[in-house]
């Protein structure tokens, strides 16, 4: 199976990349940075429409199709909507909705060939809940369950499309954020190995059958429900 992974040099991408090798399939890494792991991959900045659909396009063809995707890359910039630069709120709704449609639109023509190909795209807990000094993540990843939803309908009987909705995961997600918008010392934060699995369950899923939409989160998850 080949398995095209936005943002799958670190984080949950990179667990993604990793489950799905494991298990015998074959990663295709999109990301900005080149993967830790040995992996086949494409540097490209989700932002970057263009750059995102040829990446998209160069790791299809090397690989002679594609039958899954990934949309695991994400960034986040916090504050209210006034103190967070202008430029920095875009680029997060560039990156987690734009470039989600970015890729799947890429992919859709090499997806369609296969007769199971499959959609996984990641919101967010924060895409179902809104929170102060989120309005660009919330904006974007809310824009991620609409974008979803309708894909889901729109691909019925041709593509499978699955919503995985994480909550907090222990990753370098929060390393760059100020002391005040990271998560506590006593925070509970899911391993991005456990919503790995979850997505490679839903890949797994026969012809005909969909894992809709799961909801992936710590036992006490504070943004859930």
């Amino acid at each position: 199976m080949n398995v095209l992974i936005t943002g799958g040099a670190s984080g949950l991408g990179a667990a993604v990349a990793r489950k799905v090798a494991d298990d015998g399939g074959r990663p295709l890494i999109l990301d900005r940075h080149p993967p830790k792991d040995d992996f086949e991959h494409m540097q490209a900045d989700l932002a970057d429409r263009p750059c995102a659909e040829r990446a998209v396009h160069g790791l299809a063809r090397a690989a002679g199709g594609l039958n899954a995707v990934v949309t695991a890359a994400g960034t986040d910039a916090c504050g209210s909507l006034c103190e967070v630069p202008a430029e920095d709120w875009e680029r997060v709704v560039q990156v987690n909705l734009l470039g989600t449609a970015a890729v799947v639109r890429a992919a859709l023509p090499y997806l369609e060939n296969e007769p199971s190909g499959r959609i996984v795209t990641v919101a967010s807990t924060l895409g179902l809940r809104a929170l102060p000094d989120a309005t660009a993540y919330c904006a974007s990843k809310f824009g991620v369950v609409g974008f979803t939803r309708a894909l889901a309908a729109e691909m019925a009987g041709k593509v499978a499309v699955t919503m995985i909705v994480p909550g907090g995961m222990d990753t370098a997600f929060f390393d760059d954020r100020t002391e005040q918008y990271k998560p506590g010392p006593d925070a509970q934060l899911n391993s991005p190995d456990d919503v790995a699995a979850a997505i490679a369950f839903a890949l797994r899923q026969p012809p005909g059958c969909e894992v809709r939409e799961m909801v992936v989160c710590p036992s006490r998850e504070p943004s859930w429900p």
